[in-house]
């Protein structure tokens, strides 16, 4: 209860340093003068506060003003940025329109040709091979038929399509481009069943596909297992067609948007502001990193058992993944790295996530940290979540509106959810996303207890330079994911040269420690941890 009762006297302690600077820049032959002064005003500073301390109620934790600034270095320079939106957020804008060359559905599509999609994966990943198999239909000026969901996976999740998305917004919105249709002909005739190596480009599927089409008879062909099978590296118009089919015509269905609109104005009737934190920590997850977490025997026989499931999977070395930058952040490691980044424990997370390795008990150590946290079971009823509980994917919808309407998106991986919402995200405005740089955060969080917490949040504030969702920080490129990055779609506002947008004007160090009258640099990491 004590520390309620502190920010006045940091008050009292700063309008004192005034007046004492003051004296001080005063020639000292004066100081006589001014020293009766000096008593005078910290007696009545002393009087006033012990009034208002005792007429005001206590104040709460939850109104103490958030951290504005984080501050860290870049090439031997200074750069800060604030935590709810970026200065370059407004010089960019999505842009998909389609050049005079591109060639629309009625003058590009074969009348008896038609390409039939099978997804693979949870629905992001599916998302991304809906995606690009309409740019596939359109390569091989074909009709595609509304895709298939993978319903065998893991998630063993039964939805069809228009369970998901609508199908008729889906079909209509894309008329210009692709001819879609629900479902194939009768008079299709054969039907050939084959797969595509990944990042297969345009001249790929001609050569694997179109002599299919070919052959007698054949006027249908089904590409299964459809993931990250087409290129990265298309030309603009192909790539501004992915565009239009992702961030414009995968819509999901009203009952989903409206439940995910329910969700997203309870989070704001809670705090102005909110995070979203999607955290990868189901026991599939873990099980198929092949990393360790501190669970003991019992934790290696549970994700083993769970490992078998996938056949395919080798063995790994926990300690060679986690090295390499491939283990997913601990709810405790996302935490003190939000933390080391300017976040103050009264920020409100949304958490987006299945069911997490160990329940309560692993959430403890983030909880403690910010105790506002919050679910789609917390801010909805059990009867509101009915009809979408039983479907894995219809939730992660839920999810996924939710993370993309947050002021800050933060993510524990890598995976397909965090680079489909990093490129919505960059594409709707350059919304806040952070994306940990896993590999250098390892290093930190494996030598915490060995230095103060100052020198933990410098370094975590290091290794986050160009992983923060600022605009250009990621240079199309070898091993650039599409998705993640759709720079072909952004468009610049100004031509002006701009300014350094990191120059916020803030010295470096100048964070807002809150309820702390010592220095966290006089801190271990230890003694801090524990008194937050």
């Amino acid at each position: 209860m004590k520390k309620k009762h502190r920010q006045p006297w940091i008050g009292v302690r700063q309008v004192l340093h005034t007046l004492i600077v003051h004296h001080r820049r005063h020639d000292h032959g004066h100081s006589h003068r001014l020293f009766p002064l000096l008593s005078a005003a910290t007696g009545c500073l002393l009087l006033l506060f012990a009034l208002v301390s005792f007429l005001s109620p206590p104040l709460s934790i939850n109104h103490r003003p958030h951290v504005s600034l984080i501050d860290t270095s870049m090439n031997g320079g200074e750069i800060g940025r604030e935590l709810w939106s970026s200065k370059q957020s407004g010089l960019f804008y999505g842009c998909n329109n389609a050049s005079r060359d591109f060639i629309t559905a009625e003058m590009n599509t074969e009348p008896n040709r038609y390409l039939l999609i099978e997804t693979s994966g949870g629905l992001n990943q599916q998302r991304t091979g809906i995606t690009d198999a309409v740019v596939a239909a359109y390569i091989l000026n074909a009709h595609l038929v509304v895709p298939k969901l993978d319903q065998k996976s893991f998630w063993n999740d039964t939805s069809n399509f228009s369970d998901i998305f609508d199908v008729a917004w889906f079909k209509k919105s894309l008329s210009k481009d692709v001819k879609i249709i629900q479902e194939l002909p009768q008079e299709a005739g054969k039907v050939v069943t084959m797969r595509v190596p990944r990042k297969c480009d345009p001249e790929c599927y001609r050569a694997r596909i179109l002599p299919k089409f070919n052959e007698k008879h054949v006027q249908a062909v089904q590409l299964t297992k459809f993931d990250y099978r087409l290129s990265n590296r298309l030309d603009v118009d192909l790539q501004k067609l992915r565009c239009r089919v992702n961030y414009h015509s995968l819509r999901y269905t009203d009952p989903i948007l409206e439940m995910g609109r329910k969700l997203t104005e309870r989070m704001r009737m809670k705090s102005q502001h909110f995070v979203a934190l999607h955290l990868r920590y189901e026991p599939d997850m873990l099980a198929f990193s092949g990393c360790y977490y501190g669970g003991g025997e019992k934790e290696v026989k549970e994700l083993g058992a769970i490992r078998k499931r996938w056949p395919t999977l080798h063995a790994k070395d926990p300690d060679k993944e986690r090295s390499n930058g491939k283990c997913p952040l601990s709810p405790e490691e996302v935490g003190l790295m939000l933390r080391a980044l300017g976040f103050g424990s009264d920020v409100h997370i949304y958490i987006a996530s299945g069911a997490i390795y160990g329940g309560d008990e692993t959430l403890a150590p983030l909880k403690a940290l910010f105790p506002n946290l919050y679910t789609k079971e917390s801010l909805a009823r059990n009867d509101e979540l009915a009809e979408f509980s039983p479907f894995s994917s219809r939730m992660a919808a839920l999810d996924y509106i939710v993370c993309d309407k947050s002021d800050v998106f933060v993510a524990n991986n890598n995976g397909n959810m965090a680079r489909i919402l990093a490129g919505s995200r960059r594409y709707f405005g350059h919304k806040q996303t952070i994306r940990p740089n896993v590999r250098k955060l390892n290093r930190l969080f494996r030598d915490r207890h060995r230095m103060g917490w100052d020198e933990f949040a410098s370094g975590v504030r290091k290794s986050q330079v160009g992983f923060m969702g600022e605009p250009d920080e990621v240079k199309p490129g070898k091993g650039v994911v599409f998705h993640e990055n759709p720079q072909p779609c952004i468009c610049e506002k100004y031509s002006e040269t701009r300014e350094n947008v990191y120059n916020v004007g803030r010295d470096r160090d100048e964070l807002l420690w809150e309820d702390e009258q010592v220095s966290p640099a006089d801190m271990s990491f230890n003694e801090y941890i524990s008194g937050l």
